[in-house]
């Protein structure tokens, strides 16, 4: 059973960090950067020349675009390390050349690809040691293919994207990966990446058949050319130290035509701990095309008093009468009506989910908070949520969510 935390920040972006050797170095940052770059320009394509990707604290440019992904805005004060270089790759031979340069000089290379990263993982370190950035948001492509039932996703696009890209070819056809759209596929599926399909079609990661992969030392491979335990390691042990992933090709999963929604709300003074112990007990045991969460946060009351406020955003794949049904038969305490239900196509549910007022254009999706996840073993007792929510009280702009 997962806990989420939100403290409204935005990806899982992939904080690919390849494993290179590190030695302290007498010469200046300047000269490093200097041979660096050096090699960047030999060991690139001809046809896909690097140089104009090379972004040095120097260039006027540097600034921006270190900052353009940047969630957690203290990661730019002075104090915070800042790489040597950003490349800005538009190739996947821009990333090879990368790869190679960064053995040969010893340097540290972390990859974002454009999501939440508010860690900064994917673009500070905590050492001395020179490092620089592989940037992964313009390798962005999505090609779906509705005959074979799969797409290759490129590692710089947005969940939002994938979904949109879906919904162009297919009503049909979803994705089980995260609610929210604008984190990126990079980190999102090389980490697992959940959502609210996974009850019935297993994590990103379960429905990955294929990738594209940079390896140590900088030949792009596939499936077939890494190995099989290359693969299982990257589809399930996260993307770091194994290799820069460009791309994945992602298995489609079916989904109806119409699925059904809703949003219950519920506060203390409506019994919620009790609801709240219920959800414990039968949320991971309900229908597999059932995904019921369940998220907390701190309102004033009509007294101008602070309580809680429960939320059960919840996705059925099916119609809303045998949901009413099974949530009567099943979870009585939550007191689910036909009037709580709303009937739509899967990708209307999306932006459901994102909050998204109901007949927003799905384009919304292409539009460019933090979030942290635990999972507990034992079921929470109904005095263990009434002692999470006095806490939540006592805090500011909390939000706290769970998943079956």
């Amino acid at each position: 059973m997962a806990i989420t935390y939100s403290f409204n920040f935005q990806s899982f972006i992939f904080p690919l960090l390849l494993v290179l050797l590190t030695t302290h170095s007498s010469a200046t940052s300047t000269s490093i950067t200097d041979r660096f770059t050096q090699c960047l320009n030999n060991q690139s394509d001809p046809a896909f020349p690097i140089s104009g990707q090379l972004y040095t604290p120097g260039h006027s440019s540097f600034p921006s675009v270190l900052q353009a992904y940047i969630r957690n805005l203290r990661f730019i004060e002075s104090t915070t390390p800042k790489p040597i270089l950003i490349i800005t790759a538009l190739h996947p031979s821009h990333i090879q050349a990368a790869v190679v340069c960064a053995k040969t000089h010893r340097l540290l290379m972390k990859t974002r690809s454009g999501g939440h990263d508010y860690e900064g993982l994917s673009y500070v370190t905590n050492s001395n040691q020179p490092f620089f950035v592989v940037d992964m948001f313009n390798l962005r492509s999505i090609n779906v293919s509705i005959e074979d039932e799969t797409a290759w996703v490129q590692a710089g696009a947005t969940l939002g994207e994938v979904y949109y890209g879906i919904a162009e070819k297919s009503n049909s056809h979803a994705f089980p990966a995260g609610v929210c759209p604008t984190v990126g596929v990079g980190g999102h599926f090389s980490g697992g990446g959940y959502g609210n399909l996974m009850r019935k079609y297993g994590l990103s990661v379960d429905n990955i058949v294929d990738a594209q992969l940079i390896d140590v030392n900088g030949k792009l491979l596939n499936r077939k050319s890494m190995g099989e335990d290359l693969f299982w390691a990257i589809t399930g042990g996260g993307g770091v130290s194994f290799g820069v992933i460009v791309a994945y090709k992602i298995k489609l999963v079916r989904v109806p035509t119409t699925v059904t929604v809703f949003n219950v709300q519920r506060t203390s003074e409506q019994n919620l701990s009790t609801i709240a112990h219920r959800w414990i007990q039968v949320a991971h045991k309900l229908d597999n095309n059932l995904f019921l969460r369940m998220t907390f946060n701190v309102i004033n009351n009509s007294n101008g008093e602070k309580t809680i406020l429960g939320l059960f955003p919840t996705l059925y794949l099916g119609n809303s009468t045998p949901l009413v049904t099974l949530l009567n038969k099943d979870f009585p305490e939550l007191g689910v009506q036909i009037s709580h239900c709303i009937e739509m196509s899967w990708i209307e549910s999306v932006l459901f989910y994102t909050n998204f007022s109901i007949g927003t254009p799905t384009t919304a999706l292409l539009n460019p908070f933090k979030i942290k996840s635990d999972y507990v073993k034992n079921p929470i007792s109904k005095k263990g949520f009434e002692s999470i929510f006095e806490k939540m009280k006592k805090l500011e702009n909390q939000m706290l969510g769970f998943s079956p």
